[in-house]
């Protein structure tokens, strides 16, 4: 494609052809002078003048407004020297000659003008249809594109095609680094990366600016719908080059299709991303809930065979009474990890559905404790529970899996004779109750990450379980409304509190009130 013209009023020539133009101007007078020299006597000096007039026209589309001028004034030159007489004289016999070469002369100024600049708008209008045709192909091309290189690989070959000048991108990494992507020709050594930074950051373009004898290069921030995407600088190959409006619009269109091209690349992969998650989410859940249903039976009967086995009484030998006990918490604890996995199935499909119902917090906590007695038997206990604690609406059976989730996790990697607390008190989003321990703490980093499916606070501990417990305490304090979090204690150990949302208990019967006050003694 022909590379864009810096200025309205030149003619589609190079500054050193600009005097061959005048020389063709010059030659295309003279050859119209002795093609209609033979034919003085035969053609009337009007039919002349129509010839000079029509070289003037040919001037002007061919070669541009100044050659046409300088045709202007030859041909009425040229009209005078050889067909007026006296012939070969610049003097006029007849004084209504005057009137002829000041109309002739004032008639080709004036075609000469209209006719170049008719010529210049065709030439222009021709131009800007082929970049706007450009500009399509190359939107067309990155909407095919499925990566950021090819993206810049486009957009880079449009800008050296089209307006010889070279390419660079500056696009984003996940935590916001700019790395830089060159174009087909290399991108340009003069690049500043900090003006691409500032662009980037600012979101407003930059110079365009020249380094040390270099090239001038635009920084233009790549502006979507959602925010900027990077930012592309391109170089103008030549150091003495100029950035003309007619470039600058042309490259705003090519940072404007690159931002979009580069956001929806962006949406593509957060769909893909998502879908996948999606299915596999929708597998696992699949998977689990089918493992969870064979298991559970055999299990069932394998706690019962141990259970008979122990109860034999001295029937039974110490060594295989001792191996039916470890048989039967074996198989206890399989059966609270089947319980889990199934437990976690049904919260991810929606299928539990809340039964609330408004009581203290206080029996949901002493009985969790009466539920893991057996697990705490090694471990100190402290329960510190604010004496004003008021009625919450929550499910005691959910909410009691919660604690003996949280404290079960306390005593695996609590060491034995140390203290697990259970705290509630009252805080601005409702009731906080937690569970603290005496352990190792939480590795740093994974205060959110320990509440995801299948991950363990200790990946390399040697401590049994799969990293479900905390998922489906996660799962179930948000059913509720509330929020979990996990912490390190300063003193040392981890701390996992919890939250349940106050509302507005209902009001008592005052005749009820009456009547349970006098059953009172």
């Amino acid at each position: 494609m022909e590379r864009p013209v810096t200025s309205a009023r030149s003619a589609p020539l190079l500054p050193h052809g600009r005097w061959r133009g005048f020389a063709w101007s010059t030659a295309a007078c003279l050859g119209t002078t002795l093609l209609a020299s033979p034919l003085h006597e035969l053609l009337d000096p009007a039919n002349i003048v129509m010839l000079f007039l029509l070289t003037v026209v040919w001037v002007a589309v061919r070669l541009g407004r100044d050659p046409a001028v300088l045709a202007a004034f030859l041909s009425v030159a040229s009209f005078d020297f050889f067909f007026v007489p006296p012939r070969f004289s610049l003097t006029v016999s007849d004084a209504q000659y005057l009137l002829t070469f000041a109309v002739m002369l004032t008639v080709a100024l004036v075609i000469g003008q209209l006719t170049a600049r008719l010529g210049l708008e065709a030439r222009t209008a021709a131009r800007r249809e082929q970049q706007t045709r450009a500009l399509y192909e190359m939107a067309r091309d990155l909407s095919g594109a499925f990566a950021a290189e090819q993206v810049v690989a486009i957009a880079g070959s449009f800008v050296e095609e089209n307006l010889s000048a070279r390419m660079a991108a500056y696009l984003p990494d996940d935590a916001g680094v700019l790395n830089i992507l060159a174009g087909p020709a290399g991108g340009s050594p003069a690049i500043d990366a900090s003006l691409a930074r500032v662009a980037f950051e600012q979101g407003d373009p930059i110079g365009p600016s020249r380094a040390a004898s270099g090239p001038l290069v635009l920084y233009l921030p790549l502006r979507a719908a959602m925010r900027v995407r990077g930012v592309l600088a391109v170089a103008l190959a030549d150091p003495a080059d100029e950035l003309s409006a007619e470039q600058a619009g042309i490259l705003d269109a090519v940072a404007s299709l690159v931002a979009i091209a580069s956001e929806r690349l962006h949406f593509v992969a957060v769909a893909q991303d998502a879908l996948l998650r999606v299915e596999s989410e929708r597998l696992r859940n699949t998977l689990l809930s089918a493992v969870s249903h064979d298991l559970r039976t055999p299990l069932t009967a394998l706690v019962g065979l141990s259970d008979a086995l122990i109860l034999t009484g001295d029937a039974l030998p110490a060594s295989k009474r001792e191996t039916a006990e470890a048989i039967r918490d074996e198989a206890l604890r399989m059966n609270s990890v089947v319980s889990n996995l199934l437990d976690m199935a049904r919260l991810q499909a929606g299928v539990v559905r809340l039964r609330k119902e408004w009581q203290p917090v206080e029996e949901v906590v002493g009985s969790s404790l009466k539920h893991m007695e057996s697990r705490l038997q090694k471990h100190r206990v402290r329960t510190a529970l604010q004496s004003d604690l008021p009625l919450l609406e929550f499910d005691a059976v959910l909410v009691e899996r919660v604690l003996c989730n949280l404290v079960d996790n306390a005593v695996k990697y609590a060491p034995p004779d140390s203290e697990v607390a259970i705290e509630a008190r009252r805080c601005e989003a409702g009731v906080e109750i937690s569970v603290s321990d005496d352990g190792p703490g939480l590795a740093p980093g994974s205060e959110s990450s320990i509440f995801e499916k299948f991950v363990r606070g200790q990946p390399e501990s040697a401590t049994s379980g799969v990293g479900l417990g905390l998922a489906i305490c996660r799962a179930i304090v948000e059913a509720h409304g509330g929020s979990i979090r996990a912490e390190n204690r300063p003193g040392g150990g981890a701390r996992i509190a919890f939250t349940l949302p106050v509302g507005e208990a209902p009001a008592l019967d005052a005749a009820l009130i009456a009547r349970l006050e006098g059953e009172l003694p």
